[in-house]
């Protein structure tokens, strides 16, 4: 792969992390606003307990997308030393 390759995939997740911060942030909001007009203490658990696990599911892929990152940035690293050796 080429030193380009690696600088698109870079800015491209980088872009996918904002994506997914935004996501959580729409996501925390929407279920505030369920928590707060539910009318039965069972359904308020209901819809804390997904917006956990949504938030949870949010941050599993979030790191997932930084570890990647830094992937990405080990293997331009690595093009880049590559390319001096040529």
């Amino acid at each position: 792969m080429s030193v380009e390759h690696y600088r698109k995939k870079l800015v491209d997740l980088r872009a996918a992390v904002a994506k997914e911060k935004e996501a959580k942030k729409r996501d925390n909001e929407r279920f505030a606003d369920y928590i707060k007009s539910a009318s039965s203490p069972s359904s308020k658990a209901s819809y804390r307990k997904r917006k956990i696990d949504h938030a949870a599911s949010h941050d599993r892929r979030i790191e997932r997308l930084k570890m990647e990152i830094e992937d990405c940035k080990d293997s331009l690293a690595r093009e880049r030393e590559r390319a001096k050796r040529k």
